[in-house]
């Protein structure tokens, strides 16, 4: 990069943060008109922008720029009173700057933007003369496209400052330009140190809210601590610009490292199983510690480069719902917390639409006019509270408002009119179901279509952003009271927890923070109604789906008299998830499937576990309209399998014998004949537990050799006892291997017994007879 596209860089990167820290005092100057320090703020950071802008021959911008700062610099004195009509002006005037810097962005100049700013100059003349402006007859729209990452913001030194003499560039010397340069670079090092000073003497007041704005999609300034060193007598900031895909990449690496470290600790506990006792496990229990601690280190720090302030989405909205206000013809305060919370740029960059879809609702159908309120008893005044807080490994943000609340059975009507519901469905529907039709396509309460609302969508698309960041929602409402809708997203989007649980022969991760709850019932419990299964969990009726169901895995084990059930909610919305068993909470790092199976229904991507494994990852929201299409009966299909198990006579025992030595599978066999079992033979492991699998047989009773080509006796065990269905199943170990640490491994792997060769028929006999309970 050459100087001067360096110095453009520099330039875009300081105008967007300034022209985004004029637009938020602006609104904040309307509501604090007498602020005089705002106010010489506000001054001195158009005369920068103005500067700058002059120095690299953006004319119109440089133009632009000055009429507004005309208007400042009468205000600063005195001389002029910032009224709501000019203040709209001003504002919007700074619409037009922005869209001047994106054309300079884009285009490398200001003179193709397609925007005209004569009419804008006129007006801020006529305000500057004196005179009342004149209301635009079109205005640039309000909402902003997205801008990209926020860097390190800059705040503008408050000290009143007069307007410094342009200077015309183009009729300077080279030596000129060169001094001018040099004079532009004291003044910018003098501005830095007064701006360093300040933090130092506030260090230890809370920090003043700041909001930035990159012009790059792919840069970013990733900074140090900011708070000053005792140390120090000044403290400087230092930061680099970075591209935004080396932290991917880095991020992606973080995730490999993730996995590489559940694998070495997955490796750590078999090898503590095998080797209990042995002197070198404790010093290897302090090097995977170790390695586990810092990889946990290191993925925290890399995390904590990608986050950002929620500022950088919050700031925006005091100049949106001062627009709105007026639009509406309405009073509101917008009271904004928690804006210093961070979380990571990905999510900051998607959470910005949800967020103005809500709080334009609020605005709109939430805060009633000013003489409804009055006539209801409360301040002609609403009041939207826009906060933010950290609650574990996610990020919680809550749009309070005062207004007159959601009326549940004016919003079951509305849908029942806009056929998305039945009659029969409102009769048993909750107050907080009917909330959650707000998010249905098309829905909508508003009487008539305006600039604002009343088209249908919005709230459906902020259920399926936030869904998409594998979040949830809940509403909260009070008729007359007011509305607190709360929004639960992950901190990051790479690395999650989440719940890992097995469905026949498959792992499968479900997001922790869509899971509610997990229990375990009785089968009895299981009803079926209308076609669908539901459970009666304490006060509420749950609608309940198996997982193998879902993805149409062939049912092959049952879980018995008992089943787990995971409760996942997204919204108000609850589901009952039936699982075969529930494994346990595990750290994920969640990757792509890639082109040609990234399309798959209710499935969000993958991940590697410990064992090297692939574990799919559960998209909750489509499984929960997966769920609505299935029409199986849970308990009439378990009944059916159970009733299928049951043993009458002898031969109704089917015993599975696993022997590559067809001599050693015979005398098995004779062995058995007493008892009258159905034998069943296997020539390895891979073929006996292809059988197992298969569901055509009902095995009561295995006898395993262990040492056998293709999958030996252990392996055979220990992939068994894997199903739920299995783990009470007899295993019985007959082998020629006598040692004690052979025996140790079989009990280990889940053997029942273990019989060595050789033996005498009637022994092998009574084991099995002892096995199934046959006597």
């Amino acid at each position: 990069m050459d100087d001067m596209q360096e110095i453009l860089e520099d330039f875009l990167v300081e105008a967007f943060e300034l022209i985004e820290q004029i637009d938020h005092d602006l609104v904040e100057l309307e509501s604090n008109p007498e602020d005089l320090e705002l106010l010489n703020r506000i001054f001195r950071v158009a005369h920068t922008v103005k500067g700058s802008s002059s120095f690299l021959n953006f004319d119109v911008l440089t133009k632009l720029t000055h009429h507004m700062e005309d208007v400042l610099n009468k205000a600063r004195h005195g001389e002029l009173k910032i009224t709501p009509d000019i203040m709209d002006v001003v504002l919007e005037s700074v619409d037009m700057m922005k869209a001047l810097l994106r054309s300079i962005r884009e285009r490398g100049n200001d003179t193709d933007a397609g925007v005209s700013i004569s009419d804008i100059c006129d007006r801020l003349t006529v305000i500057n003369e004196g005179r009342t402006p004149e209301v635009s007859s079109a205005s640039t729209t309000k909402d902003e496209p997205k801008e990209e990452l926020p860097v390190q913001t800059k705040e503008a030194p408050a000290q009143e400052q007069e307007a410094e003499p342009e200077v015309d560039v183009n009729s300077l010397s080279e030596d000129e330009v060169e001094a001018e340069i040099e004079r532009l670079l004291k003044v910018r090092k003098a501005e830095d140190q007064a701006r360093r000073e300040k933090q130092k003497q506030s260090s230890e007041q809370p920090a003043p809210k700041e909001q930035a704005q990159s012009p790059k999609p792919q840069a970013l300034k990733s900074s140090k601590e900011q708070t000053p060193a005792h140390s120090s007598s000044s403290a400087v900031e230092q930061t680099i610009r970075v591209e935004v895909k080396r932290l991917d990449n880095l991020m992606n690496l973080i995730g490999e490292l993730v996995l590489g470290k559940n694998r070495l600790l997955k490796i750590y506990d078999d090898v503590e199983e095998r080797y209990e006792g042995e002197k070198f496990l404790e010093e290897l229990n302090q090097v995977v510690s170790q390695l586990s601690l810092v990889t946990t280190d290191i993925q925290l720090a890399v995390m904590k480069t990608r986050m950002l302030p929620i500022a950088k989405v919050f700031n925006k909205f005091p100049r949106m719902v001062r627009d709105l206000s007026r639009e509406l013809g309405k009073q509101i305060d917008l009271e904004i917390s928690g804006e210093e919370t961070e979380l990571d740029k990905s999510i900051v960059e998607e959470i910005g639409d949800p967020l103005v879809h809500i709080i334009r609702n609020s605005c709109d159908h939430g805060i009633e006019d000013p003489k409804d309120r009055l006539a209801a008893g409360k301040p002609e005044k609403g009041v939207i509270q826009l906060k933010a807080y950290n609650e574990g490994n996610h990020i919680v943000v809550e749009i309070v408002d005062d207004g007159k609340g959601i009326d549940a059975l004016a919003v079951k009507m509305k849908a029942l009119e806009r056929g998305i519901i039945t009659e029969r469905e409102i009769d048993s529907m909750s107050d907080k179901e009917a909330y959650s039709l707000i998010f249905k396509p098309g829905f909508s309460m508003a009487k008539q279509v305006t600039n604002v609302s009343g088209r249908g969508v919005g709230m459906d698309v902020v259920k399926t952003n936030i869904e998409k960041l594998n979040g949830i929602i809940d509403i909260e409402s009070e008729v007359g009271k007011g509305t607190i809708m709360k929004l639960k997203i992950p901190l990051t989007l790479a690395i999650i927890q989440s719940l890992l649980v097995g469905s026949q022969e498959e792992f499968y991760a479900i997001p922790l923070a869509s899971v509610k709850e997990t229990v375990r019932v009785p089968v009895d419990n299981i009803y079926t109604i209308e076609g669908k299964n539901v459970l009666r969990l304490r006060d509420e009726v749950l609608s309940l789906v198996r997982l193998s169901d879902l993805f149409g895995v062939k049912q092959i084990f049952e879980s018995g008299d008992q089943t787990y059930v995971v409760v996942i909610n997204v919204a108000d919305s609850k589901l009952g998830i039936i699982v075969d068993s529930l494994i346990g909470q595990e750290e994920i790092v969640i990757k792509s499937l890639g082109n040609y199976l990234q399309n798959i229904r209710g499935i969000a991507g993958g991940t590697i576990r410990g064992d090297g494994k692939v574990t799919l990852i559960v998209d909750v929201g489509m499984i929960m309209d997966m769920a609505k299409e299935i029409k199986i009966d849970i308990r009439a299909s378990m009944e059916s399998n159970a009733q299928m198990a049951k043993k009458e006579k002898p031969s109704d025992y089917k015993v599975l014998i696993v022997d590559d030595s067809k001599m050693d599978r015979t005398i098995m066999q004779k062995s058995l004949e007493p008892i009258g079992v159905t034998v069943i033979e296997a020539t390895n492991g891979i073929e006996a537990l292809n059988i197992v699998k298969s569901g055509d047989h009902s095995i009561d009773a295995m006898l395993i050799d262990i040492e056998m080509p293709r999958m030996d006796g252990y392996t055979l065990a220990g992939e068994i006892r894997k199903y739920s269905k299995y783990r009470n199943l007899p295993l019985i170990a007959v082998t020629s291997r006598t040692s004690k640490s052979d025996r140790l491994r079989g009990v280990e792997v889940g053997m029942t017994e273990y019989i060595t060769k050789p033996y005498s028929p009637e022994y092998l006999e009574n084991v099995v007879r002892k096995n199934i309970k046959l006597v």
